[in-house]
């Protein structure tokens, strides 16, 4: 009768991440935070895998510029300052300085393949409000 446990499974990689025998996503080397980048309704979008939590980000307008001809730019500004009310409990909105209108939700899914294109598709579809609202307002 053989004891011995049997060897462990060599890890494969997916892309940035390196996947260990149970599925579990991690990366590939020490210190670095992988992510998958996607675009949804033509906005950059990204899942970025952090210390066993996924933050899900996506670009989702910009507050046009006074020297845009025809922006309404205080319209535009209003519309993203009620934004924080409509998201979902845990989800973010942050200005970039060249402002872009950036949505983040942070989740702690055991970290697998299927759960991050499920957590993304999740991401994506509570997405779709706001991207609506922001259409609306000219925040492209």
């Amino acid at each position: 009768m053989n004891t011995q446990p049997p060897p462990a499974l060599p890890r494969l990689t997916l892309g940035p991440f390196a996947v260990a025998a149970d599925g579990t996503l991690s990366a590939r080397a020490p210190g670095l935070s992988p992510a998958i980048r996607f675009i949804w309704r033509g906005r950059a979008c990204e899942a970025l895998v952090q210390e066993g939590a996924l933050r899900l980000r996506a670009i989702a307008g910009r507050i046009p510029s006074t020297a845009e001809p025809g922006a309404d730019r205080h319209f535009t500004a209003r519309a993203v300052a009620e934004l924080p009310a409509a998201m979902p409990p845990g989800w973010l909105l942050r200005l970039t300085a060249d402002h872009r209108v950036a949505l983040e939700h942070q989740v702690t899914p055991r970290a697998t393949a299927v759960a991050l294109l499920t957590e993304m598709v999740r991401f994506a579809l509570a997405l779709d409000p706001h991207l609506d609202r922001l259409e609306g307002v000219g925040a492209r």
